[in-house]
């Protein structure tokens, strides 16, 4: 019987979030075949709309642009499965992780070994008020806000603009920012990962370059890396920003709780959820990081009250862009005009 048709299933489900880690541990293991099978359904349609971009070059430059943006679809697809790489969740092997993470880490602009560890601090920090910094979209308090300077007010808000946080931010983070080891500078290990993919990508343009010019540089490559960033970048915001996200003090924080209450059930129409991986599912990726993006939806399946957890709909989540401050007082994320009606 389906669990979510039976009431004595549904009456046994776990209340505290801590207790669900050993019922979806029952998930964790990936079956390689399926890995493999996401890899090449991914992998091969990327390729191929290269290839098609780039003949297209001789065609029509809006052609060939056009054919850019879907390519930045699949490359969403192949940062997911580097994001499960870093988790050691796609595959039972860890080197077979780590070296196939590696090699998309070249694709997707971010070195392997630097993103996995400050994904590893956002996992193990995130909605903890007093560990802020790294691998997190920058929230303040309403308290730390009022408590700024105009000049550090004026900072902050252009930060959480749309046009920053979704124009420029992504074209700074992976074009810029993931060419350094930002939060791990004093550790060889991290540098050599951003300078072997750095190394790596110049190969891969100087031979793009050789046989294209700037062509497919400027209308393949820079597009679909942008298009991908953008929808990342989007993504990502809206898993952890909305209103009733949880923050919590240092002293008052608990792993389980701000995976749970901290991180959104972004339901998305099938085509864009196998798009994005299942990245949407992401209050369970954060109960249990080792369970394989194409093993979430069994969950959800199996488990009714994670299915009507934390739900928001792609026209909920346009409203999260309005919100800026977290209150400690109402424990809610609000936005700049209602902290100032509230508070002055």
């Amino acid at each position: 019987m389906d669990r979510q048709s039976d009431p004595s299933a549904q009456q046994s489900e776990p209340r505290d979030p801590r207790d669900w880690v050993k019922l979806l541990s029952q998930y964790r293991d990936p079956n390689w075949k399926q890995s493999w099978f996401e890899v090449a359904v991914t992998a091969i349609p990327f390729i191929l709309l290269w290839v098609l971009a780039w003949k297209a070059l001789s065609v029509s430059y809006w052609l060939s642009f056009a054919l850019s943006l879907p390519i930045g679809v699949f490359l969403v697809r192949l940062f997911t499965i580097q994001h499960d790489c870093g988790h050691g969740s796609f595959f039972a092997s860890r080197r077979m992780n780590d070296w196939l993470g590696r090699v998309l880490g070249v694709l997707t602009l971010t070195p392997y070994d630097v993103w996995r560890r400050t994904h590893s601090i956002h996992h193990s920090s995130h909605g903890n008020l007093g560990r802020r910094g790294i691998g997190d979209i920058h929230t303040m308090t309403v308290a730390e806000y009022r408590a700024l300077s105009w000049l550090g007010r004026l900072n902050y808000r252009l930060y959480r603009n749309p046009i920053i946080l979704f124009g420029f931010g992504p074209s700074y983070l992976f074009f810029l920012q993931n060419r350094l080891p930002i939060g791990l500078m004093n550790m060889s290990k991290y540098w050599i990962s951003a300078m072997l993919t750095n190394l790596a990508l110049f190969v891969a343009l100087a031979i793009m370059f050789w046989f294209g010019g700037w062509a497919p540089i400027l209308i393949i490559f820079v597009p679909s890396t942008l298009t991908a960033a953008t929808i990342g970048m989007w993504l990502f915001y809206v898993q952890h920003q909305f209103e009733n996200a949880h923050w919590e003090a240092e002293e008052d924080w608990q792993l389980h709780d701000a995976a749970l209450h901290g991180s959104s059930y972004y339901v998305l129409p099938k085509a864009l959820q196998w798009a994005s991986a299942n990245i949407g599912i992401h209050h369970v990726h954060h109960l249990y990081s080792r369970i394989p993006f194409y093993r979430l939806p069994e969950v959800l399946r199996d488990h009714a009250e994670l299915a009507s957890s934390n739900r928001m709909t792609i026209r909920e989540s346009f409203a999260s862009v309005r919100l800026h401050l977290w209150d400690e007082q109402s424990h809610k994320l609000m936005s700049f005009r209602q902290a100032r009606a509230i508070y002055g």
